[in-house]
Parts: structure tokens; sequence; C-alpha cells
């Protein structure tokens, strides 16, 4: 209990408690900036944490990656360009609310949930992280191929009003994703002696062709056709009841919230799946158990609420086997893991017995991290608003100058910007014939995971397919994958009838 108490006043201490604030403030405003996420401010700023005491570098950094997941959301929303590759499924109901003149609702909606994820997760990791973490030791290549193929499976509906539809457009996301160097025998694959494609395609400049740069093409044909670019882009409504989110609006989410924080814990307690897979798989979800399934895509507040409540409730997820098992959980949680060794400590179970003031430390910047969220947060919600009440022809442009820059940003590469615009007119299309890009971006961020998986189950199993069936969970998974695809087929024959 001594210790315990020292490592929570160590948090609340001045120093410490500044840098958190910057860390939280300097997250949000890189997370909005397209190309720029959490684990590259986290790169980018480890250097200026050298000089200082490891509990202010940790708490500094944890505040930067808390911020950053909140901040993709503000450009997704209101810009339908995701700051983040984890705010992509925020865009799908977050921009028709802006263009309905909504958009302050709709980030307020964001953030709450944002919030709300963050500190069940954060109130999990502090209460129950070895028990989480010995679940996540026992996910071996059968497992993690399982699930993946389970998640491969709810989203063909995701984003189109057929099935068929969707998965072709996530088969082509998988075939997309499977461009680059063949993991086991290092062979080029679908590369076409383009040496830029050697390394496969980033998910950044993918996505934000597909999200944000389609989009500027689907208005730039609207403003061709109907004129008004002088108008603002986004019109925000005067009316109090289209500005502000009331506690019936955001209660009636409650469970979605719940659920979406509970997927955003599992996932991000597993090692190597990530936020993409929460925000996605909890969006899914949300959609199936509604009672109106159709408005989603078309504005619907439970639907934003599901994507962040998950990728939110990742970020302290993902610490539960770094501080166990001391296994990174994604990629950002690996360059904190780095910042660990640099102070001198190595995460894993050793740490709560040599360094236990410092982890409970660590435990209390979290909280503050998340109260600093909120009141950062909740005072710049008019600012963000305010930033896109311009004119179209103005703030397009600055738009397309953001897709360019946040492609270009993530290798210094103009091949990416190129990419970019390849697949902002694959997007246009895929808009116009009805085909998910969600789907699509869902195969395209799972494939490399669960090709790597099968592999590695072949070569374990010296080509012996019966290993999965002597791997319970393995069965269990498989089979909840037959049953969703069954389910999927059957709901929409009695759709049609």
């Amino acid at each position: 209990m001594e210790m315990i108490i020292a490592g929570l006043l160590d948090s609340l201490a001045p120093n410490s408690l500044m840098f958190v604030f910057l860390g939280v403030a300097i997250g949000v405003t890189i997370g909005a900036i397209p190309g720029i996420n959490g684990p590259m401010a986290i790169a980018l700023f480890i250097p200026v944490t050298y000089y200082m005491s490891a509990l202010t570098a940790i708490g500094f950094l944890v505040g930067l990656n808390k911020g950053a997941f909140f901040g993709g959301a503000i450009s997704a929303v209101l810009l339908r360009t995701p700051g983040t590759p984890e705010a992509a499924a925020t865009a799908w109901d977050g921009y028709p609310l802006t263009q309905q003149g909504k958009g302050e609702k709709a980030l307020r909606m964001a953030f709450y949930s944002s919030v709300a994820g963050d500190f069940i997760s954060t109130a999990v990791l502090i209460g129950i992280a070895a028990p989480l973490a010995t679940v996540a030791l026992f996910m071996g290549p059968a497992e993690v191929f399982a699930l993946i193929s389970l998640a491969l499976t709810v989203i063909a509906g995701i984003g189109t009003n057929s099935i068929s539809r969707g998965l072709i457009a996530a088969a082509f996301g998988l075939l997309v994703g499977m461009v680059g160097t063949e993991p086991v025998t290092a062979l080029p694959r679908l590369t076409f002696d383009i040496y830029q494609l050697g390394s496969g395609l980033k998910l950044i400049p993918v996505a934000i062709g597909l999200l944000a740069f389609s989009e500027i093409l689907i208005q730039l044909e609207k403003f061709t056709v109907k004129g008004g670019g002088e108008q603002a882009a986004n019109v925000f409504s005067a009316k109090r009841e289209d500005r502000l989110l009331s506690w019936k609006e955001f209660s009636a989410s409650a469970r979605t919230l719940i659920r979406g924080s509970t997927i955003g814990i599992f996932v991000g307690a597993m090692p190597g799946l990530g936020a993409p897979v929460a925000s996605f798989m909890s969006y899914d979800q949300a959609q199936k158990r509604s009672k109106h399934p159709e408005k989603f895509g078309t504005g619907e507040l439970e639907g934003i609420g599901a994507s962040e409540a998950a990728n939110s409730a990742v970020v302290g997820a993902s610490l539960i086997p770094l501080f166990v098992l001391g296994i990174p959980g994604n990629l950002a949680v690996a360059m904190l893991m780095g910042a660990f060794m640099i102070h001198g400590m190595q995460p894993g179970p050793l740490m709560f017995q040599e360094n236990a003031r410092l982890m409970y430390g660590v435990y209390g910047s979290l909280i503050v991290a998340s109260f600093f969220l909120l009141i950062i947060g909740r005072l710049g919600l008019r600012v963000f608003c305010k930033a896109v009440e311009i004119p179209a022809v103005i703030l397009y442009p600055v738009v397309v100058f953001t897709c360019i820059m946040g492609s270009y940003l993530g290798q210094s590469s103009m091949f990416d910007v190129v990419i970019m615009l390849i697949f902002g007119v694959i997007g246009y299309f895929m808009r116009k014939f009805d085909f998910s890009y969600v789907a699509f971006l869902i195969g395209f961020i799972l494939v490399p995971e669960w090709e790597r998986a099968l592999q590695q189950v072949v070569i374990i199993s010296q080509y012996d397919t019966f290993l999965f069936f002597r791997r319970p969970v393995a069965v269990g998974l498989i089979g909840l994958t037959f049953f969703v695809i069954a389910r999927t087929f059957w709901g929409s024959l009695k759709g049609k009838k």
C-alpha cells in the first residue's frame, strides 16, 4: 500500500502533470493530421524524453498516444479524412452527420465515447491485467488464424446492401494486402518489378485515398454539376439540438459503448491485432445488433460510439501484455517499450517487483492523462468545428494538400502519393457501384497477420492440417466463423423474401 500511495503521489507532481498535459495536447493535434499517427508521434518525441525522469517520460508518451487516438476522429468526422487508421470507421457515420449540419454533435459523440472507452480500459489494465495476459499467452498461431478468419467473415455486409459485393471488396483487400515480399521465402509477389512495392502497400496512403481523396472527387463532381463552391464546405446548424449531445442520446448507446470497450480490451490484449481491427469489429457488432441497421453509414451516433469506444479501449489494454509478459501489443506499445529500456527498465513481470513504485506511478499517469483528455477535448470542440466552417473552394484544396502531405510523410516517398491518388480513383468507383471500401480496408489490414499465422501453423505442424482440431479455442473460433457465414447468408435470403 505504501508503494501504491507513493507511486500515485509521484504521478501528481507538478513536473509530471505538466508533461502529461503537454503529451495529450500534442497528441490530439498530431492525431488530427492525416498520416501522422500515435506510433510516429512517439518515435518523434522519444529523443525529447532522454533527460526526463522515467515516470515523466512514460507519462508524456502515454499522454501523446491517448491524445492521438481521439485526434484521429476530428478530421474523420469533419473532413472524412481519418487522422489515424483506427478512425476510418468513425468517418463512416461521422461525416454524414457533418453534411447534415450536425458535425459538432458527431464530434461530441466521438469525444465522449473515446473518453469512456479509455476510462474503462485503464480501469481494466489496473484491476485485471494479469488474468487477461494469461489468456493472451495461450493464443498460438492456430488461434490467431481462427480469430482473424472470424473477423474477416463479419465484414462482408459492412458498407453495402449486397453481401456478394462486400465479399468481392474484402477479397480485393486481401489481394492488395499480399503485394510485397512473401514472408517465408522472401520472394517478391505481385510487385511487377516495381521495387517500391517490395515492402508492400502502406495503410496510410491507401486509406487516405479510399476515404478522403475519393470524397473530394465526389464533391468536385457535385460542384461541377450544381455549383456552390463559394458556400461553406461544412455548414453547422444553429439549432441547439443539432449541436449538443443530450444525455438521452448518449445513454441510448450505453450498451454499444460497453460492448465496444470490451472488444477493444480483448483485441488490445492480443498482441498484433491492433486498434483498426477492434474499431471495425465493434462497428460491425453494433450494426448487427441495432434495431435500425439500415441507418448505419447515414449518420448514426451509435456507429460513431462503437468505433471510438473500441479503438480508445485498445490504448490501455495493449499495455497488458507489455507489463505482464514483456510483449508489445502493437507498434505504439513497441515504441513505449523502447522508452522503458532507454530509462533502464525491462518490461515484464519482474517490473512489479523491481520497480513497483514506478509502475503505480505509470498507472497514476494513465488516469491523469484520461482526465486531461476530457478537459482538452471538451474545451477544443468548438474550435475544431470553426476550423472547417470555411468555403469549399478554400477547404477542399487544403484537404487535398493534407491528403498529399499525409501520404508523403509516412516514408517521405512520392510513390506513396501516387498510390493515394490511384486508390482515390478506385474508391470513387467503389462508391459509385456500391462496393464496400470498409470491407476492402479490413481485408487489407488483416491479411499480413492472417497469412503469417497460417504459415506458422503449417510449419509448426509439418503440414498436418489436423493441428486445428487439437486446439479447442481454434476449433471454437472456426465453428463460430461458419455459424456467422450461415447466419449472414440466411439473413440475406430472408431479406430478399
